[in-house]
């Protein structure tokens, strides 16, 4: 068995799906997914921390995100994280982590 770049994650959309249309038809998806972890304290209190994921996708699953996607939403998804960086308007290079999703599975909630 290889490894490989692969994550899953289960969690809610934070924004409706923003769509961009490429010259050549295709488009992409893009959407924040919360997911959430639990944990007691040293005081005994139950701590929630959540973190906030950068999704992207295209083709067909951005086709899915955009008509069947709204905020909200609770979704599996499986994808492979990419990193990428460019120079900002005041010439400072920034770094982004996304995850190109391959797969989503819409679950419960809105």
């Amino acid at each position: 068995m290889s490894l490989r770049n692969k994550v899953t994650l289960i969690g809610y959309t934070g924004k409706e799906v923003e769509i961009v249309n490429f010259d050549n038809g295709n488009i992409k998806a893009i959407v924040s997914l919360a997911t959430s972890d639990y944990y007691t304290n040293a005081k005994g209190e139950k701590v929630e921390e959540t973190q906030w994921h950068n999704l992207i996708a295209f083709g067909k699953t951005a086709e899915i995100f955009q008509k069947y996607v709204p905020k909200g939403k609770e979704i599996a998804i499986e994808g492979k994280l990419i990193y990428r960086s460019y120079d900002d308007k005041d010439g400072v290079k920034r770094y982004i982590t996304e995850i190109r999703v391959d797969e989503i599975l819409l679950l419960g909630g809105k």
